[in-house]
């Protein structure tokens, strides 16, 4: 009974302490698309995700409600860190919904422009002049949302001290935009609502061969989406290790870390959560035993008599670091794998029926008339013909035609198709889609109906699989080239695919951009299907694997091909906008439409 009263008295407390606005509140996944928009148009780096951010410490003045609920010592404002803008989950800063709007959207411009050195007040100010330069337009809205934060924050008087000094800095700084000679930390004033933080997290030498991506899976462990500030510090082993001298004066905060190796101990801790949110920055200390890296020692190549056959020599191939905005030349080395000694694939008998409904619909697209347009007499109206025709009119100069191209007609064309199909066959694909198939058995059926569907429409096509382990070793599965027909044989192959390695995507679409260069044929598709987003064991994880991707994409569309994606990522929405465009992919959520969804995707492509 009295822990049921004390938590009803803490929430009843807290709430009426608080200083938001409920009934104006915005939510950050309302805003995503449009803060997307803004952020990019500004210039922001294409690669860098939106997440919740974490409650910081602030300081400020706290009135008496606040005190007695212990309340008003954390916000959750605005943080920019390399790879990941995060930004509030809801603000209910203002009592006005729009308010609210404008400030995510200010939030996102400022971000983008903002170049961190350390200086919090002149970062922001000097982010800020460069924001409103860009967006002259927005000023107006920025003097609102200015003037309106201005009135929200503690009076002068009502301070003393240190605390005093801090927030007329910060306030004169908002109001002149110049700074001033003393300088303050964000958590020395209340909350500054217009501005980010962008402290630079502290790095210490990492002993070699220690994996950077060894930190982004420990981070991934958490449920949860909200993003945590981290700094790197060294752990030091100590020779007395069964020894824990007790010294009072040195606990200061939970941000202290705990020299306490649990490398070992791979049980979760319940309250490990709440410490998290606790925390200002959370403490990696890498010792080289890590979980994950007893894992990765499992995944090391097989024995050449196990593996797969390399066929021909490798070929190296570019990658693009993001950091040094250049394109590396011969930074992969490609080789060309195919299983051997393949048993003939038998498909069940429902694929069999599937394969044979799609042939048949593909056979009837195949002989199907197309439209035509700019014509000067047809069956209907080209809309964007007429528009442009028109506007032309509009020119003195331009000769009235009797007859103008603005019509469009029905008619049988020779088709000019090649596409490649590349599939993810990486380690996650070893995992259950449903309750009675993996992934890599739904893979293995759309590769089969795929290739059975275009071999009825009689296009060339090539069928090619990839996974990697780091740069060296980029491995091209060889299902079937654009040379060889669409035989027992390729069947044979595409029934022995397998789970690999990792996905190292950027240089697969480049290998499958030389190949697709070489086509003679007018329209060529490029055509990925995967499971997630790119990754390896080096430095391909995170947003330098999906730069060198996105890059590799860009490469396609300037060789004249036309990618596309068909994922089954659940998550597919965060990054695939980035890599491929709005319409460059479909996402399929249920993995036994992948079969459906993929012949549907290369149906509507082939008539565009």
């Amino acid at each position: 009974m009295e822990e049921l009263v004390g938590r009803w008295w803490h929430q009843a407390i807290t709430k009426v302490a608080r200083l938001e606005h409920p009934a104006a509140a915005v939510q950050l996944q309302d805003m995503q698309k449009a803060i997307g928009i803004f952020f990019r148009a500004a210039g922001g780096a294409a690669a860098l995700r939106f997440t919740p951010a974490s409650q910081q410490a602030v300081g400020g003045q706290r009135h008496w409600l606040q005190k007695l609920s212990g309340s008003g010592q954390r916000a959750d404002t605005a943080q920019l860190e390399p790879d990941v803008l995060a930004l509030p989950a809801t603000l209910a800063v203002f009592d006005d919904v729009q308010l609210n709007r404008d400030l995510y959207l200010w939030l996102a411009m400022l971000s983008a422009c903002f170049e961190p050195s350390g200086d919090w007040i002149g970062d922001n100010l000097r982010a800020t002049q460069a924001a409103l330069a860009q967006f002259p337009g927005f000023a107006t809205r920025y003097q609102v949302l200015l003037q309106t934060h201005l009135t929200q924050r503690p009076k002068l008087h009502r301070l003393g001290g240190e605390k005093a000094q801090a927030e007329a800095v910060v306030q004169a700084a908002l109001r002149e935009l110049v700074a001033g000679d003393l300088r303050c930390e964000p958590q020395d004033v209340a909350a500054v609502w217009l501005w980010l933080r962008a402290n630079a997290p502290m790095t210490v030498d990492r002993p070699v061969g220690q994996k950077d991506a060894e930190a982004e899976q420990h981070a991934a462990a958490l449920k949860d989406k909200q993003r945590r500030r981290s700094q790197t510090t060294s752990h030091e082993q100590s020779r007395n290790a069964m020894v824990l001298p007790f010294r009072a004066e040195a606990l200061m905060s939970w941000s202290e870390m705990v020299h306490v190796n649990r490398s070992t101990d791979d049980e979760e801790d319940g309250n490990a959560l709440n410490a998290a949110n606790d925390m200002d920055k959370l403490s990696v200390a890498p010792d080289g035993q890590t979980l994950a890296s007893r894992v990765k020692f499992d995944l090391d190549l097989p024995s050449s008599s196990a593996d797969d056959t390399p066929v021909g020599a490798g070929i190296t191939l570019p990658e693009w670091d993001y950091r040094r905005a250049v394109l590396q030349p011969a930074h992969c080395l490609v080789q060309v794998m195919q299983a051997q000694n393949c048993a003939p694939f038998i498909p069940p008998a429902a694929l069999r029926l599937t394969a044979r409904r799609l042939r048949r619909r593909l056979e009837v697209l195949r002989d199907a008339p197309r439209a035509v347009h700019g014509q000067d007499s047809g069956d209907d109206l080209d809309l964007d013909a007429w528009v442009r025709f028109h506007a032309d009119q509009l020119d003195a100069a331009t000769l009235c035609s009797d007859t103008p191209p603005i019509y469009t007609r029905r008619a049988r064309l020779d088709r000019s198709l090649a596409t490649l199909l590349l599939a993810d066959l990486s380690l996650s694909t070893d995992a259950y889609a449903t309750k009675q198939a993996r992934v890599i058995d739904v893979i293995r059926d759309a590769l089969f109906v795929f290739g059975e569907a275009l071999h009825a429409a009689g296009d060339p096509f090539a069928i090619w699989g990839f996974s990697s382990v780091r740069r060296q070793h980029v491995r091209m599965q060889h299902l079937k080239t654009f040379a060889e027909p669409w035989s027992d044989a390729s069947r044979a192959r595409v029934g022995a695919v397998k789970p690999g390695y990792y996905t190292r995507m950027g240089a697969a679409i480049r290998h499958a951009t030389l190949q697709l260069a070489d086509r003679p044929e007018r329209k060529r598709l490029l055509m990925l299907l995967t499971d997630g987003k790119p990754n390896d064991l080096d430095v391909y994880e995170g947003r330098y694997g999906l730069e060198d991707t996105r890059q590799a994409v860009r490469e396609a569309h300037a060789a004249g091909l036309i990618p596309f994606c068909v994922t089954i990522d659940e998550k597919a929405h965060d990054y695939l906008p980035m890599l491929f465009g709005q319409n460059g992919y479909a996402m399929v959520h249920q993995p036994q439409d992948l079969v459906r969804q993929l012949t549907q995707a290369w149906a509507t492509l082939s008539r565009r």
